[in-house]
Formats: structure tokens, C-alpha cells, sequence
């Protein structure tokens, strides 16, 4: 699996385009804002042959979602996500920071622990990890070794919890028992910042109490 990493809007919040030899992609988390920054998407998509197939979303939060509506009409894509009351309430984020939204018009997909997503050949496990929201997921590539973690853990740190419906307690249990058991070669993509791995944020991240 090969993997595109862009970095959109005021957040700087990481959106993932990963695919295979088939050229079939998944766009992961499409944070894009604006015609530029969807341009930069289709400009890859171009120059490197891929087919999406699929947008993939870790939670709702609107930093994570401002393309959404742009990559579904560009593609016909539709969305697979657990975290749909986050989702409706991104728009009164955008309200409140002067950001234009524009409701999501595709169809979404549920998805729960443990589902099996495809594309090309190439699988993809939810991992279900409620506490940054509480449908947030993370997309494990057991093969590759790769986790998508969304805001659930970043490197040398966590999902915030303060916002609606965050949990600290949940967040640290979903991480020690879902993330933390897998093999400390596994490459953490968080939704923000640098790229971690699980071995080094076991040993390292100070929210994980030595786990």
C-alpha cells in the first residue's frame, strides 16, 4: 500500500490518500478547503493514475470533513463513517469560525468495530476507539503494518476531549486496548502532525502511563 499525505485548511489536519497496485484508492479523512486545495487532490489523482473508490472518514469533526461534499461530487464517492451526530454538527462549527460548509449530499456507510473495508487488494480493519468523539475509528492495514488514527493519538500526545462529547477516561481505554497491543512496527498516520509508531509512542507519549 502506498501512501500520499496532504495537509488542509487552518488545521493543518492530515488527509490520506493511500492505494495499491490496482491504482484503486481510498481518500482518508478529506479535510480540503477551498478549489485550491481540492485541485491538489485531483492533481495527484492525475499525475499518478488512481481510481478513488472510497472516502474513509476517522471521525466528524469538520476539520476533517470540509472536502467531504467536494471529493464526493467530484468522484461520486461515497463515505464510510460511525461518527454521523459529530458529522451534522460540523456546520455549526463552521458558523462560528467563518468557515463555509456545505452539507454532505452522498451516501454513508455505518461502520462498527471489527468491520473489513476493501478496495483494490487491499483491506482495511476498523478499529472502533470512542473518547476524541464518540464514533471516532481508527483504519488498521495489518499487512503493511499502518494504522490511520485520526484524533484519537497523535505523536507524543492525544485526541483533545474537551469538545461535545468527548471522554478522557474512554479515549485512554480505546488506545491501551486497541492500539497499544499492536506490533511496535505498526507507522502511526495521525489526523495531525508527524508520523509516530506504535513502539515508540508505547514508550514514549506521556498520556500513556508507561503502557
Amino acid at each position: 500500500m502506498e501512501i500520499k499525505t496532504f495537509y488542509f485548511n487552518p488545521l493543518r489536519e492530515c488527509c490520506y490518500l493511500a492505494w495499491d497496485d490496482t491504482r484503486e484508492c481510498v481518500i482518508i479523512d478529506p479535510g480540503n478547503y477551498g478549489e485550491r486545495e481540492l485541485q491538489r487532490i485531483k492533481d495527484f489523482v492525475a499525475d499518478n493514475q488512481l481510481k478513488p473508490v472510497k472516502i474513509l472518514l476517522t471521525h466528524g469533526h469538520f476539520d476533517h470533513v470540509l472536502g467531504l461534499e467536494d471529493v464526493h461530487r467530484t468522484w461520486q464517492l461515497e463515505a464510510w463513517l460511525h461518527d454521523q451526530d459529530i458529522l451534522v454538527r460540523s456546520s455549526e462549527w463552521c458558523i462560528q469560525l467563518g468557515l463555509s460548509w456545505q452539507p454532505f449530499t452522498g451516501m454513508i456507510h455505518d461502520i462498527a468495530d471489527g468491520d473489513i473495508i476493501t478496495f483494490g487488494n487491499t483491506t482495511l480493519q476498523v478499529l472502533a476507539t470512542p473518547g476524541h468523539t464518540p464514533g471516532g475509528v481508527c483504519f488498521l492495514n495489518e499487512k503493511d503494518g499502518i494504522v490511520f488514527t485520526g484524533d484519537t493519538l497523535f505523536a507524543g500526545s492525544i485526541g483533545r476531549t474537551d469538545h461535545d462529547g468527548g471522554d478522557y477516561e474512554q479515549l485512554i481505554h480505546s488506545i491501551e486496548h486497541k492500539l497499544m497491543p499492536l506490533d511496535g512496527d505498526v507507522m502511526v498516520l495521525p489526523g495531525h502532525g508527524p508520523a509516530s509508531s506504535i513502539g515508540y509512542e508505547r514508550a514514549t507519549n506521556p498520556f500513556l502511563h508507561g503502557a
